[in-house]
């Protein structure tokens, strides 16, 4: 089964983009691991996730979220690669949300 869950922030501002068939928001958002290292100091590591969401769920998007504010967001992974502008192969790793709610802060 191919699941994904993150609770974390939304790291910039989304992009929404409109075509013949609906929408598509993109965004980012960036979760967060605290852990104590073996001088017993505490570390916090940062991850980015790219987010894409289609249709009906695009349009929420837009309307609920914002740079910086607590997301939940359920979906699957998803693997992809094109060829740029340079004829190089760029290879994408994103989650493709079926869920995306407001999450409560801690």
């Amino acid at each position: 089964m191919n699941s994904v869950k993150l609770i974390g922030n939304v790291g910039r501002e989304i992009n929404v983009k409109e075509f013949e068939g609906g929408k598509v928001a993109t965004f980012s958002v960036v979760t967060n691991e605290t852990y104590i290292n073996k001088n017993k100091e505490e570390v916090t590591s940062s991850a980015w996730h790219s987010v894409v969401a289609w249709g009906k769920l695009a349009q929420v998007c837009e309307t609920l979220l914002a740079s910086g504010k607590k997301v939940s967001v359920e979906g699957r992974l998803n693997y992809r690669q094109y060829q740029n502008k340079e004829d190089k192969t760029v290879k994408v790793t994103e989650i493709v949300a079926f869920r995306v709610e407001e999450a409560k802060a801690e």
